[in-house]
């Protein structure tokens, strides 16, 4: 088995939305962002090439690349998926935690569950969903941002 963990952050800017494990959540802001900018599934794949010892997300799909200007971070994850399954392993589980203030993740988090679960074709038992704040610390705890943490276990399949 393997142990893998990955970090994402984006900043504030305009926008009506934001992408959260694939789900278009409504929002009075947008995230600055090369591509959707989806901090639970960069933080998703980034936990997923660790695992694999591939290096991070950036080095995949780097934001100097135009081909990945305005994709769907979704493609970033079966692509990922894609490469787990070619070197032999499958998912055991993976356990994101979002932090903001805002929007509220709490009703999306069985869609984001879905859509996950669908893209690494994998049972929706094995995605975990959740939220925190920083009751008001820092640029998450400001508004000035959003982040997300993942933790995956990979098994050889």
């Amino acid at each position: 088995m393997r142990i893998g963990q990955g970090f994402d952050v984006h900043a504030f800017g305009e926008g009506d939305h934001v992408m959260l494990g694939g789900v278009r959540v409504p929002h009075g802001r947008g995230v600055l962002a090369h591509s959707d900018g989806d901090v639970v599934l960069h933080a998703l794949c980034d936990a997923l090439l660790g695992a694999l010892a591939l290096g991070d997300i950036g080095k995949h799909f780097p934001p100097s690349d135009d081909r990945w200007r305005g994709a769907d971070s979704r493609s970033f994850v079966r692509a990922v998926a894609a490469m787990l399954s070619e070197r032999g392993y499958v998912l055991g589980n993976a356990d994101m935690t979002v932090i903001c203030e805002a929007p509220k993740v709490g009703p999306h988090a069985q869609g984001m569950r879905e859509i996950i679960a669908a893209d690494l074709g994998v049972d929706i038992d094995r995605i975990s969903i959740k939220a925190t704040t920083t009751e008001t610390l820092g640029f998450t705890g400001r508004r000035e941002g959003i982040a997300a943490l993942a933790t995956v276990l990979v098994l050889r399949a």
